[in-house]
Protein backbone atom coordinates (compact mmCIF):
# COMPACT_ATOMS: atom_id res chain seq x y z
CA UNK A 1 0.00 0.00 0.00
CA UNK A 2 1.40 3.35 -1.06
CA UNK A 3 1.10 6.09 1.56
CA UNK A 4 2.49 9.56 1.97
CA UNK A 5 4.20 10.24 5.27
CA UNK A 6 3.45 13.86 6.20
CA UNK A 7 5.68 14.44 9.22
CA UNK A 8 5.21 18.17 9.19
CA UNK A 9 1.44 17.80 9.20
CA UNK A 10 1.61 15.32 12.07
CA UNK A 11 3.72 17.67 14.16
CA UNK A 12 1.46 20.57 13.34
CA UNK A 13 -1.63 18.65 14.37
CA UNK A 14 -0.08 17.94 17.73
CA UNK A 15 0.66 21.61 18.18
CA UNK A 16 -2.92 22.60 17.44
CA UNK A 17 -3.91 21.34 20.86
CA UNK A 18 -2.80 24.74 22.09
CA UNK A 19 -4.54 26.66 19.30
CA UNK A 20 -6.62 29.76 19.79
CA UNK A 21 -9.81 27.73 19.47
CA UNK A 22 -8.77 25.60 22.41
CA UNK A 23 -7.83 28.77 24.25
CA UNK A 24 -11.49 29.75 24.32
CA UNK A 25 -12.22 26.80 26.59
CA UNK A 26 -12.52 27.49 30.30
CA UNK A 27 -9.52 26.45 32.37
CA UNK A 28 -11.81 24.22 34.42
CA UNK A 29 -12.01 20.53 33.60
CA UNK A 30 -15.70 20.77 32.69
CA UNK A 31 -16.37 20.06 29.06
CA UNK A 32 -19.41 21.02 26.99
CA UNK A 33 -21.50 17.98 26.15
CA UNK A 34 -22.76 17.63 22.58
CA UNK A 35 -24.07 14.80 20.42
CA UNK A 36 -23.28 14.19 16.77
CA UNK A 37 -25.93 12.26 14.82
CA UNK A 38 -24.52 10.36 11.84
CA UNK A 39 -26.44 9.56 8.67
CA UNK A 40 -25.58 5.87 8.58
CA UNK A 41 -23.98 3.01 10.53
CA UNK A 42 -20.41 3.17 11.80
CA UNK A 43 -18.08 3.02 8.82
CA UNK A 44 -15.15 4.91 7.31
CA UNK A 45 -17.58 7.41 5.79
CA UNK A 46 -17.48 9.03 9.25
CA UNK A 47 -13.88 8.23 10.16
CA UNK A 48 -12.86 11.83 10.81
CA UNK A 49 -15.31 12.18 13.69
CA UNK A 50 -14.26 8.92 15.30
CA UNK A 51 -10.62 9.94 14.86
CA UNK A 52 -11.29 13.32 16.49
CA UNK A 53 -12.76 11.54 19.48
CA UNK A 54 -10.14 8.78 19.66
CA UNK A 55 -7.21 11.16 19.23
CA UNK A 56 -8.50 13.51 21.92
CA UNK A 57 -9.16 16.46 19.61
CA UNK A 58 -12.64 16.97 21.04
CA UNK A 59 -11.26 16.75 24.58
CA UNK A 60 -8.61 19.34 23.74
CA UNK A 61 -11.37 21.61 22.44
CA UNK A 62 -13.25 21.32 25.74
CA UNK A 63 -15.96 19.08 24.31
CA UNK A 64 -17.51 15.84 25.52
CA UNK A 65 -18.82 14.41 22.25
CA UNK A 66 -21.18 11.47 21.88
CA UNK A 67 -21.25 10.04 18.35
CA UNK A 68 -24.55 8.34 17.54
CA UNK A 69 -24.68 5.97 14.58
CA UNK A 70 -27.50 6.27 12.08
CA UNK A 71 -29.40 3.78 9.97
CA UNK A 72 -32.29 3.37 7.52
CA UNK A 73 -34.84 4.76 9.99
CA UNK A 74 -32.72 7.67 11.25
CA UNK A 75 -33.14 11.20 9.91
CA UNK A 76 -30.23 13.30 11.22
CA UNK A 77 -32.02 16.59 10.49
CA UNK A 78 -34.98 15.56 12.64
CA UNK A 79 -32.70 14.46 15.48
CA UNK A 80 -31.13 17.93 15.50
CA UNK A 81 -34.48 19.71 15.21
CA UNK A 82 -35.80 17.66 18.14
CA UNK A 83 -32.77 18.52 20.28
CA UNK A 84 -31.59 14.91 20.48
CA UNK A 85 -28.33 16.01 18.86
CA UNK A 86 -26.61 19.36 18.49
CA UNK A 87 -24.87 18.42 15.24
CA UNK A 88 -25.74 16.12 12.36
CA UNK A 89 -24.16 14.79 9.17
CA UNK A 90 -26.07 14.37 5.91
CA UNK A 91 -26.15 15.23 2.22
CA UNK A 92 -26.66 18.88 1.37
CA UNK A 93 -29.77 18.09 -0.70
CA UNK A 94 -31.41 16.50 2.36
CA UNK A 95 -30.65 19.60 4.39
CA UNK A 96 -32.13 21.80 1.65
CA UNK A 97 -35.28 19.65 1.59
CA UNK A 98 -35.65 20.01 5.36
CA UNK A 99 -35.27 23.79 5.13
CA UNK A 100 -37.76 23.90 2.26
CA UNK A 101 -40.32 22.30 4.59
CA UNK A 102 -39.61 24.88 7.28
CA UNK A 103 -36.94 23.06 9.28
CA UNK A 104 -34.42 25.45 10.81
CA UNK A 105 -31.24 23.58 9.81
CA UNK A 106 -27.99 25.27 8.79
CA UNK A 107 -24.82 23.77 7.27
CA UNK A 108 -21.77 24.87 9.29
CA UNK A 109 -19.04 22.89 7.48
CA UNK A 110 -19.10 21.14 4.09
CA UNK A 111 -16.65 18.27 4.58
CA UNK A 112 -17.09 16.34 1.32
CA UNK A 113 -16.18 18.35 -1.76
CA UNK A 114 -17.42 15.97 -4.46
CA UNK A 115 -19.99 13.27 -5.13
CA UNK A 116 -19.43 9.53 -4.74
CA UNK A 117 -22.36 8.56 -6.99
CA UNK A 118 -21.51 6.53 -10.10
CA UNK A 119 -22.96 4.19 -12.69
CA UNK A 120 -20.92 1.02 -13.20
CA UNK A 121 -20.91 -1.08 -16.39
CA UNK A 122 -19.02 -4.11 -17.59
CA UNK A 123 -16.25 -3.08 -19.96
CA UNK A 124 -17.08 -5.99 -22.29
CA UNK A 125 -20.57 -4.51 -22.77
CA UNK A 126 -19.05 -2.00 -25.18
CA UNK A 127 -20.42 0.93 -23.18
CA UNK A 128 -17.51 3.35 -22.98
CA UNK A 129 -19.33 6.60 -22.14
CA UNK A 130 -22.27 7.55 -19.97
CA UNK A 131 -24.30 8.82 -22.92
CA UNK A 132 -24.19 5.33 -24.43
CA UNK A 133 -26.72 4.26 -21.79
CA UNK A 134 -29.48 5.21 -24.25
CA UNK A 135 -31.66 2.15 -24.80
CA UNK A 136 -30.09 0.27 -21.88
CA UNK A 137 -31.34 -1.11 -18.57
CA UNK A 138 -30.01 1.28 -15.96
CA UNK A 139 -30.21 0.59 -12.23
CA UNK A 140 -31.07 3.59 -10.05
CA UNK A 141 -31.80 3.94 -6.35
CA UNK A 142 -35.28 5.37 -6.65
CA UNK A 143 -37.48 6.85 -3.94
CA UNK A 144 -36.25 10.42 -4.12
CA UNK A 145 -32.64 9.90 -3.09
CA UNK A 146 -30.28 12.69 -4.23
CA UNK A 147 -28.24 10.15 -6.21
CA UNK A 148 -31.32 9.43 -8.36
CA UNK A 149 -31.49 13.03 -9.47
CA UNK A 150 -27.74 13.29 -10.09
CA UNK A 151 -28.14 10.42 -12.55
CA UNK A 152 -31.34 11.76 -14.08
CA UNK A 153 -29.64 15.13 -14.60
CA UNK A 154 -26.70 13.39 -16.26
CA UNK A 155 -29.04 11.48 -18.59
CA UNK A 156 -30.79 14.71 -19.52
CA UNK A 157 -27.41 16.25 -20.40
CA UNK A 158 -27.07 13.39 -22.88
CA UNK A 159 -30.49 14.19 -24.34
CA UNK A 160 -32.02 11.11 -22.71
CA UNK A 161 -35.35 11.46 -20.92
CA UNK A 162 -35.19 9.14 -17.87
CA UNK A 163 -39.00 8.98 -17.82
CA UNK A 164 -39.27 7.80 -21.44
CA UNK A 165 -38.97 4.01 -21.61
CA UNK A 166 -38.32 4.20 -25.34
CA UNK A 167 -35.08 6.04 -24.53
CA UNK A 168 -33.89 4.23 -21.41
CA UNK A 169 -35.25 1.62 -19.02
CA UNK A 170 -34.83 2.74 -15.41
CA UNK A 171 -34.78 -0.21 -13.00
CA UNK A 172 -35.40 0.21 -9.28
CA UNK A 173 -32.13 -1.13 -7.92
CA UNK A 174 -31.82 -2.62 -4.43
CA UNK A 175 -28.87 -1.54 -2.27
CA UNK A 176 -26.68 -4.31 -3.60
CA UNK A 177 -24.81 -5.09 -6.81
CA UNK A 178 -26.46 -8.48 -7.38
CA UNK A 179 -28.33 -7.43 -10.53
CA UNK A 180 -25.12 -6.22 -12.13
CA UNK A 181 -23.16 -9.29 -11.03
CA UNK A 182 -25.87 -11.48 -12.57
CA UNK A 183 -25.79 -9.28 -15.69
CA UNK A 184 -29.45 -8.42 -15.35
CA UNK A 185 -28.56 -4.73 -15.69
CA UNK A 186 -26.46 -2.91 -18.23
CA UNK A 187 -25.47 -0.33 -15.61
CA UNK A 188 -25.82 -0.16 -11.85
CA UNK A 189 -25.74 2.61 -9.28
CA UNK A 190 -22.77 2.55 -6.93
CA UNK A 191 -21.07 4.80 -4.45
CA UNK A 192 -17.35 4.67 -5.13
CA UNK A 193 -16.62 4.02 -1.46
CA UNK A 194 -19.10 1.19 -0.97
CA UNK A 195 -20.98 -0.61 -3.76
CA UNK A 196 -18.08 -0.38 -6.21
CA UNK A 197 -16.04 -2.33 -3.68
CA UNK A 198 -18.78 -4.98 -3.48
CA UNK A 199 -18.22 -5.75 -7.17
CA UNK A 200 -14.45 -5.90 -6.77
CA UNK A 201 -14.78 -8.14 -3.71
CA UNK A 202 -16.79 -10.68 -5.72
CA UNK A 203 -15.33 -13.66 -7.59
CA UNK A 204 -15.44 -13.76 -11.37
CA UNK A 205 -16.87 -17.25 -12.08
CA UNK A 206 -14.97 -17.41 -15.38
CA UNK A 207 -11.55 -16.94 -13.80
CA UNK A 208 -12.04 -17.94 -10.18
CA UNK A 209 -10.39 -14.65 -9.22
CA UNK A 210 -11.78 -11.36 -7.97
CA UNK A 211 -13.02 -8.81 -10.45
CA UNK A 212 -10.76 -5.80 -11.01
CA UNK A 213 -11.27 -2.24 -12.19
CA UNK A 214 -10.03 -3.44 -15.60
CA UNK A 215 -13.33 -5.34 -15.90
CA UNK A 216 -15.38 -2.19 -15.41
CA UNK A 217 -16.13 1.28 -16.66
CA UNK A 218 -17.09 3.63 -13.84
CA UNK A 219 -19.00 6.80 -14.75
CA UNK A 220 -18.87 9.25 -11.87
CA UNK A 221 -21.59 11.89 -11.64
CA UNK A 222 -18.92 14.36 -10.57
CA UNK A 223 -17.26 13.87 -13.96
CA UNK A 224 -20.61 14.25 -15.73
CA UNK A 225 -21.03 17.68 -14.14
CA UNK A 226 -24.08 16.68 -12.10
CA UNK A 227 -22.49 15.71 -8.80
CA UNK A 228 -24.30 17.00 -5.71
CA UNK A 229 -22.55 17.78 -2.44
CA UNK A 230 -22.74 15.01 0.12
CA UNK A 231 -21.72 14.87 3.79
CA UNK A 232 -21.66 18.17 5.65
CA UNK A 233 -22.03 19.15 9.31
CA UNK A 234 -25.16 21.05 10.33
CA UNK A 235 -26.85 22.49 13.41
CA UNK A 236 -30.16 24.10 14.33
CA UNK A 237 -30.33 27.74 13.33
CA UNK A 238 -32.00 28.95 16.53
CA UNK A 239 -29.45 27.06 18.63
CA UNK A 240 -26.64 28.85 16.80
CA UNK A 241 -27.95 32.25 17.84
CA UNK A 242 -26.67 31.70 21.37
CA UNK A 243 -23.12 33.06 21.89
CA UNK A 244 -22.02 29.99 23.86
CA UNK A 245 -23.30 27.66 21.16
CA UNK A 246 -21.46 29.64 18.50
CA UNK A 247 -18.27 29.07 20.45
CA UNK A 248 -19.08 25.35 20.85
CA UNK A 249 -19.66 25.10 17.10
CA UNK A 250 -16.38 26.80 16.32
CA UNK A 251 -14.53 24.33 18.54
CA UNK A 252 -16.48 21.33 17.27
CA UNK A 253 -15.86 22.16 13.62
CA UNK A 254 -12.13 22.66 14.08
CA UNK A 255 -11.69 19.46 16.10
CA UNK A 256 -13.69 17.50 13.51
CA UNK A 257 -11.64 18.88 10.63
CA UNK A 258 -8.46 17.91 12.50
CA UNK A 259 -9.86 14.39 12.63
CA UNK A 260 -10.32 14.36 8.87
CA UNK A 261 -6.83 15.74 8.30
CA UNK A 262 -5.45 12.96 10.49
CA UNK A 263 -7.33 10.38 8.40
CA UNK A 264 -5.91 11.86 5.22
CA UNK A 265 -2.38 11.19 6.44
CA UNK A 266 -3.04 7.98 8.41
CA UNK A 267 -5.25 5.70 6.32
CA UNK A 268 -4.44 2.48 8.18
CA UNK A 269 -4.68 4.00 11.65
CA UNK A 270 -8.01 5.65 10.87
CA UNK A 271 -9.41 2.44 9.45
CA UNK A 272 -8.50 0.69 12.69
CA UNK A 273 -10.19 3.44 14.71
CA UNK A 274 -13.39 2.87 12.74
CA UNK A 275 -13.17 -0.91 13.22
CA UNK A 276 -12.85 -0.45 16.99
CA UNK A 277 -16.08 1.55 16.98
CA UNK A 278 -18.04 -0.64 14.59
CA UNK A 279 -16.61 -3.97 13.37
CA UNK A 280 -19.66 -4.90 11.26
CA UNK A 281 -17.88 -4.36 7.94
CA UNK A 282 -14.61 -6.18 7.25
CA UNK A 283 -11.19 -4.57 7.42
CA UNK A 284 -10.62 -4.91 3.69
CA UNK A 285 -13.89 -3.16 2.86
CA UNK A 286 -13.29 -0.42 5.41
CA UNK A 287 -9.77 0.19 4.11
CA UNK A 288 -11.11 0.61 0.58
CA UNK A 289 -13.81 2.91 1.92
CA UNK A 290 -11.37 5.06 3.90
CA UNK A 291 -9.25 5.57 0.79
CA UNK A 292 -12.24 6.51 -1.35
CA UNK A 293 -13.72 8.79 1.31
CA UNK A 294 -10.43 10.67 1.41
CA UNK A 295 -10.78 11.08 -2.36
CA UNK A 296 -14.14 12.81 -1.81
CA UNK A 297 -12.45 15.41 0.39
CA UNK A 298 -8.89 15.83 -0.87
CA UNK A 299 -7.69 17.92 -2.44
CA UNK A 300 -10.18 20.54 -1.32
CA UNK A 301 -10.95 23.87 -2.90
CA UNK A 302 -8.71 26.83 -2.21
CA UNK A 303 -10.68 27.78 0.88
CA UNK A 304 -9.64 24.59 2.67
CA UNK A 305 -11.48 21.66 4.20
CA UNK A 306 -14.99 22.43 5.41
CA UNK A 307 -15.39 25.72 3.53
CA UNK A 308 -18.38 25.66 1.18
CA UNK A 309 -17.58 25.89 -2.53
CA UNK A 310 -20.19 28.24 -3.94
CA UNK A 311 -20.27 26.73 -7.41
CA UNK A 312 -20.83 23.23 -6.01
CA UNK A 313 -23.51 24.58 -3.70
CA UNK A 314 -25.27 26.31 -6.59
CA UNK A 315 -25.18 23.14 -8.72
CA UNK A 316 -26.61 21.06 -5.87
CA UNK A 317 -29.39 23.58 -5.23
CA UNK A 318 -30.20 23.86 -8.95
CA UNK A 319 -30.56 20.09 -9.42
CA UNK A 320 -32.59 19.85 -6.21
CA UNK A 321 -35.00 22.50 -7.48
CA UNK A 322 -35.21 21.05 -11.02
CA UNK A 323 -36.28 17.66 -9.69
CA UNK A 324 -38.57 19.14 -7.03
CA UNK A 325 -36.55 18.06 -4.01
CA UNK A 326 -37.14 21.68 -3.07
CA UNK A 327 -39.84 24.05 -4.34
CA UNK A 328 -37.89 27.28 -4.25
CA UNK A 329 -34.31 28.48 -4.41
CA UNK A 330 -32.78 28.20 -0.92
CA UNK A 331 -31.39 31.04 1.13
CA UNK A 332 -29.42 31.01 4.37
CA UNK A 333 -28.79 27.27 4.11
CA UNK A 334 -25.15 27.54 5.12
CA UNK A 335 -22.74 29.75 7.01
CA UNK A 336 -19.02 29.47 6.37
CA UNK A 337 -17.92 31.51 9.39
CA UNK A 338 -17.06 28.47 11.50
CA UNK A 339 -15.17 26.55 8.82
CA UNK A 340 -13.22 29.62 7.74
CA UNK A 341 -12.22 30.34 11.34
CA UNK A 342 -11.18 26.71 11.82
CA UNK A 343 -9.01 26.47 8.71
CA UNK A 344 -7.45 29.89 9.37
CA UNK A 345 -6.38 28.76 12.81
CA UNK A 346 -5.12 25.41 11.53
CA UNK A 347 -3.19 27.16 8.78
CA UNK A 348 -1.47 29.37 11.36
CA UNK A 349 -0.27 26.18 13.02
CA UNK A 350 1.30 25.02 9.75
CA UNK A 351 -1.33 22.38 9.04
CA UNK A 352 -2.09 21.54 5.41
CA UNK A 353 -5.78 22.39 5.05
CA UNK A 354 -6.01 21.82 1.28
CA UNK A 355 -4.12 18.55 0.64
CA UNK A 356 -3.02 19.62 -2.85
CA UNK A 357 -0.35 16.91 -3.03
CA UNK A 358 -2.51 14.13 -1.59
CA UNK A 359 -2.85 11.01 -3.73
CA UNK A 360 -4.92 7.89 -3.28
CA UNK A 361 -3.22 4.88 -1.76
CA UNK A 362 -3.10 1.52 -3.51
CA UNK A 363 -5.49 -0.72 -1.59
CA UNK A 364 -5.51 -4.50 -1.96
CA UNK A 365 -9.09 -5.72 -2.40
CA UNK A 366 -10.00 -8.73 -0.27
CA UNK A 367 -12.63 -11.44 -0.94
CA UNK A 368 -15.91 -10.32 0.57
CA UNK A 369 -14.17 -7.30 2.04
CA UNK A 370 -12.72 -9.35 4.87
Amino acid sequence: MRRRLALTAVAALAAVAASSVSATVSSSSKRDKVTLQLKWVTQAQFAGYYAAKSRGYYDQAGLDVTITAGGPDVIPEQAVLDGKAQFGVDWLASLLATRDRGGDIVNVAQVFTRSATAEVVWKDSGISSFCQLRGRRVGVWLGGSPSQFEQFAALQKCGIDPNDKSQVTIVAQPFSMDLLLKRQLDAASADTFNELALVLEAENPKTGKLYTLNDLNVFKMQDQGTGMLEDGIFAKGSWLKNAKNKDITKRFVQASLKGWIYCRDHLVECTNIVLKNGPTLGKGHQTWQMNEINALIWPTGGGGIGVMDRASYARTASIAQRFKIIKKAPSGAYVDTYAKAAVADLKKQGVDIVGASWKKATVTVTPGGR
